[in-house]
């Protein structure tokens, strides 16, 4: 089960706020998902943007957790930079603000966190790390580009199954700024909603 505050969020979640366009952007790994579940196999999907530490954590958390929501089984996902930095702190509270449970397992200059959105399930473990990291799947997944830098950076992703860009803005723009918390929750509520959408599309 679900954590009940993150479970009532998803429900709040209004998918038909997305517009076509959008919805056409999403469609790919729809496709992707919908696939491989039908043909019994595992999905790996590694959320990629330049320094690991805002978006494509905040997709990695979100998708896995909808994959629970849903009840769609060996879905695993995971996150990856051109680079390696550390999760952003504000992008963990804002997890934290929504219902996740968070704590911090290892100190330094790339904390590792442990994401929990269910008693049960095993934690997710944020931590920033480059897409081709041994942490990650090295063949037979999905890249999901979600920042346009990682994009064009990244043209050409060795043992991905499919390349596929979902770029959103970055909520970086708006750190030490009185805006803050609230773009980090704006730009995590997208995410979800869109990720909602997908999930909700996959029959299995």
């Amino acid at each position: 089960m679900l954590f009940k505050t993150i479970e009532n969020q998803i429900e709040k979640l209004e998918v038909n706020s997305i517009a076509l366009e959008r919805q056409n952007v999403l469609q790919p790994l729809v496709n992707f998902i919908q696939t491989r579940i039908e043909n019994n196999a595992t999905v790996r999907l590694n959320f990629i943007c330049t320094h690991n530490s805002r978006r494509s954590h905040l997709s990695q958390v979100w998708a896995q957790t909808l994959a629970h929501y849903y009840k769609i089984n060996a879905i695993f996902c995971y996150s990856g930079g051109t680079e390696a930095t550390a999760l952003f702190p504000v992008a963990a509270q804002t997890l934290e603000h929504t219902g996740f449970e968070i704590e911090i397992i290892a100190n330094g200059n790339n904390p590792i966190y442990a994401i929990k959105y269910s008693d049960n399930e095993h934690p997710i473990l944020g931590f920033s790390k480059k897409f081709d990291s041994n942490f990650n799947p090295n063949s037979d997944f999905a890249a999901i580009l979600t920042c346009s830098s990682a994009d064009k950076e990244c043209p050409y992703i060795a043992n991905a199954a499919a390349r596929i860009p979902i770029t959103y803005e970055d909520p970086k723009a708006f750190d030490s700024t009185p805006q803050q918390a609230e773009k980090y929750q704006e730009r995590s509520l997208q995410i979800a909603t869109e990720l909602k959408f997908v999930f909700s599309q996959i029959k299995h």
